[in-house]
C-alpha cells in the first residue's frame, strides 16, 4: 500500500518524482507529498488529497528544481489523513527526511524515549518516530547515515519500505526492506527508487529488487551496495531486465484503466496460456510444475492460500481440482490461516495466489506453511515480486500491469493459470480420461474467443446498469463452479459503486437471504446451461414468486431463463468447469458501467489499495 518514489541523478528530480506518483496512485492513498534537495535548501511540500492537490501547491509554496528527491502517496495507517501526517517527515534537526510504507508497531515505546531525550513531534505517525531515532543513534552513535539506519532497523519492530535523504549528503539515498516492496532503477550514473517499476520504466529497463531485511546505499556516480541489516553482510544484488513497457500502464484510450483491462482479457488469457497449452499435441507444459510435480502427485491436500478476488480464483480451483485430480482441496483467506494454528504437514501442497504478489497476508501465510514444512507454490502476476521469490516454484500469469484496484484481468488468468495445473496433474495421476483431458485442452485454447464474443454484450449491459444504478442492494447466486464467480461479481460491485452487495450459492438463498427479497431487490443469477441448470430455474422461479427482480447470466440461445427473467445478458456456450472465465465478463463489466454513472472514481475506489501490503 502506498506509493515511494525517489531519484539521484542528473535529470530533474521533480517531474520524475510527480509523475512517477501519478503512476502509484492505483495502489490507493490519501495524501501526498515531496521532499526535493536543490544543493542549499530542502524544499518540502505536502498534502491531504491526490497528487494533482500536491502539484497544486507545490507550485505555490516551493521551487521545483534539484537533482534529489523523494516523494509519496500515503494511505493512512498512524493518524488520519491530513497535511501533518502525510510524507515525508523530516527529523528535528530538519536534516534527515524520510518515506515510508509499513508499520512500526513498537513506535509507541520508542517515542516515549525520544520525548525523554528532548524530541518533538508533529504527526502522529510511526514513520516521524523512525526518522527522529535514527537521527538520535547518529548523534550518540557517531556514525555514518547507512550505519545509523541500520541500527535503528534492530530496533523496530513490524513492516517497512523507507527512503531516506540526509541533507549533509546530497549524492545519496539510503533505503530498506521488509515487508513492503521496493525496487531500484539503475540508469547511467542516475537512480530510481519506487514501491515497483512503474515509475522510472521508461528511463531504465534494469531493476534490483530488494529482499526482506535488505537495505541499499545509493550513490550518484558510484556502484549500489546492498547489505543485510541484521549481520551486516554485504549482498551480491540481482540486476533484473524489467519485460513491462511503457504502453501497458497507459490508459490506450479507454476512459479507465478497469476497462481496459476488462477488454484486454482475451490478449492476456491468451498470453497467459502462450508456449505452455499446445492443445493439437495434448501437451500442458508449466516450466515451475515439470520438476515439482511428484510434489502434487504424492499430496495429501492441496491448501491454496489468498486474499479478496484471487481467493475466489482459488475457490474456483476448489472445483477443478477436486473433480480433476482427485486431490482434497481447502481454500483459505491468507489472513485467517496463519492466526488458526492450522495443521500443515510436508504431505501437503500449499498454492499461493496473488496478482501483486507482495499481499502481507499471502506472504504471512508463506512462510508459516515453510516453516511447517508444506511445498509452497506461488501464482502471480508480478515478475521479481516477494512471493515468486518466497516460495519454493511457481507459475506466472503474464497478465500485463493491472492499473485498476478493482482486479479483472487477474482473475481470469489466475484461473486460466490454475486450469493448467489441474490439466497437467490429472493427466500425470492419471484421474481424467485422454478424452476428456483433449477436449479441455482445446477448449481453454478457444476462451479468448469466447470472451470476445462476451465483451460484444458491452452496450446491451450498459443498458441493464442505467436501471439499477440508483438501487441500495443487490444479491448475486450462483452453483458449483459458478458460486465462487457470484462472489466475485458481488465484491466488483462493492468494490467500485459502493453499494452493498452479497453472493450467495443458489441454494443457500431459501436459509436466510430468500427474506430480502422483494420487489426492490435485483438478483443476479448465474444460470448458465450446467449440471445444475434445473435447479438453478427453481431458484429464478421462487425469486419471482416474491416480485424478485431478475437479472440473468444465460448461455446464448437459451430461451427459458432468458422467458423469465426481466433482464439477461449472453455468453457463449462453454464446459461448466471453464465457465468462470466467461460469466465472470458481464459481471465485471455491469459493476463498471454502474460505477461510472454513479461517478465513482472506478480505478481508485475509495479506502482500497490495489496492493495491501500491511496487515
Amino acid at each position: 500500500m502506498c506509493g515511494i518514489v525517489g531519484y539521484i541523478g542528473n535529470r530533474d528530480a521533480y517531474s520524475i518524482i510527480i509523475n512517477g506518483l501519478k503512476r502509484l496512485e492505483y495502489r490507493g492513498y490519501d495524501s501526498a507529498g515531496i521532499a526535493l534537495y536543490d544543493g542549499e535548501k530542502l524544499n518540502l511540500s505536502k498534502t491531504k488529497g491526490k497528487v494533482v492537490d500536491l502539484e497544486e501547491r507545490v507550485k505555490k509554496e516551493i521551487p521545483t528544481n534539484g537533482n534529489l528527491g523523494i516523494g509519496h502517496t500515503r494511505w493512512a495507517t498512524h493518524g488520519v489523513p491530513n497535511d501533518i501526517n502525510s510524507h515525508p517527515h523530516v527529523s528535528n534537526s530538519g536534516e534527515l527526511v524520510i518515506i515510508h510504507n509499513g508499520i512500526i508497531e513498537n513506535y509507541a515505546t520508542l517515542k516515549k524515549e525520544l520525548i525523554n531525550r528532548g524530541y518533538t513531534f508533529q504527526s502522529d505517525t510511526d514513520t516521524e518516530v523512525l526518522v527522529n531515532l535514527i537521527e538520535e543513534i547518529q548523534k550518540q552513535e557517531n556514525v555514518k547515515l547507512g550505519q545509523a539506519v541500520q541500527i535503528a532497523l534492530n530496533q523496530v519492530v513490524g513492516a517497512y519500505a523507507i527512503a531516506l535523504i540526509d541533507i549533509k549528503k546530497p549524492d545519496e539515498i539510503v533505503v530498506a526492506k521488509l515487508g513492503s516492496p521496493l525496487a531500484i532503477g539503475i540508469g547511467e550514473d542516475e537512480f530510481f527508487v519506487a514501491s515497483d517499476a512503474s515509475p522510472f520504466i521508461e528511463y531504465t529497463n534494469n531493476a534490483i529488487y530488494l529482499e526482506d531485511e535488505e537495505m541499499a546505499i545509493i550513490r550518484k556516480g558510484r556502484d549500489i551496495k546492498v547489505r543485510k541489516i541484521k549481520g551486516d553482510k554485504l549482498v551480491d544484488p540481482y540486476i533484473q531486465e524489467l519485460k513491462m513497457n511503457l504502453e501497458q500502464i497507459e490508459k490506450g484510450g479507454y476512459d479507465h484503466f478497469m476497462l481496459k483491462e476488462i477488454y484486454e482479457q482475451p490478449s492476456v488469457i491468451k498470453d497467459t496460456y502462450r508456449g505452455r497449452l499446445l492443445a493439437d499435441r495434448g501437451i500442458v507444459r508449466l516450466g515451475g510444475l515439470e520438476n515439482y510435480i511428484e510434489k502434487f502427485t504424492n499430496a495429501d491436500r492441496i491448501i491454496i492460500v489468498a486474499c479478496g478476488t484471487s481467493w475466489h480464483a482459488g475457490l474456483v480451483a476448489e472445483y477443478i481440482f477436486e473433480e480433476w485430480t482427485r486431490i482434497p482441496v481447502e481454500v483459505e483467506y491468507a489472513s485467517e490461516f496463519r492466526y488458526r494454528n492450522p495443521i500443515i504437514t510436508s504431505k501437503d501442497v500449499v498454492i499461493a495466489i496473488s496478482q501483486s504478489g507482495e499481499t502481507a497476508d499471502t506472504l504471512a501465510a508463506i512462510k508459516l506453511a515453510k516453516q511447517k514444512g508444506a511445498f509452497v507454490y506461488g501464482i502471480c502476476n508480478v515478475v521479481g515480486s516477494t512471493i515468486s521469490r518466497e516460495t519454493h516454484s511457481g507459475t506466472y500469469t503474464h497478465a500485463g500491469p493491472e492499473i485498476g484496484v478493482a482486479s479483472t484481468k487477474a482473475f481470469t488468468t489466475q484461473i486460466t493459470v490454475l486450469t493448467m495445473i489441474a490439466l497437467k496433474i490429472a493427466k500425470v495421476k492419471g484421474t481424467i480420461s485422454n478424452s476428456d483431458f483433449m477436449l479441455y485442452l482445446r477448449e481453454l485454447e478457444l476462451i479468448p474467443s469466447k470472451v470476445e464474443e462476451a465483451l460484444k454484450s458491452n452496450e446491451k449491459i450498459e443498458e441493464i446498469a442505467k436501471v439499477f444504478k440508483d438501487v441500495n442492494n443487490f444479491l448475486y447466486l450462483g452453483r458449483g463452479y459458478n458460486f465462487p464467480v457470484a462472489l466475485e461479481g458481488a465484491l466488483k460491485l462493492k468494490e467500485i459503486s459502493y453499494i452493498h452487495a452479497e453472493g450467495y450459492p443458489a441454494a443457500e438463498m431459501k436459509h436466510g437471504p430468500i427474506a430480502l427479497i422483494d420487489e426492490h431487490m435485483p438478483v443476479v443469477v448465474i444460470a448458465i446451461n450446467s449440471n445444475h441448470y434445473e435447479k438453478v430455474v427453481s431458484n429464478i422461479q421462487e425469486i419471482k414468486s416474491r416480485k424478485g427482480i431478475i437479472i440473468a447470466v444465460v448461455t446464448k440461445g437459451d430461451t427459458t431463463v432468458k422467458e423469465m427473467a426481466d433482464y439477461y445478458m449472453e455468453v457463449p456456450k462453454t464446459p461448466e468447469a471453464l465457465t468462470p472465465l466467461v460469466t465472470t465478463i458481464s459481471l465485471q463489466l455491469l459493476s463498471y458501467h454502474i460505477a461510472v454513472m454513479l461517478n465513482r472514481n472506478v480505478d481508485q475506489p475509495r479506502n482500497l489499495a490495489k496492493s495491501v501490503t500491511v496487515e
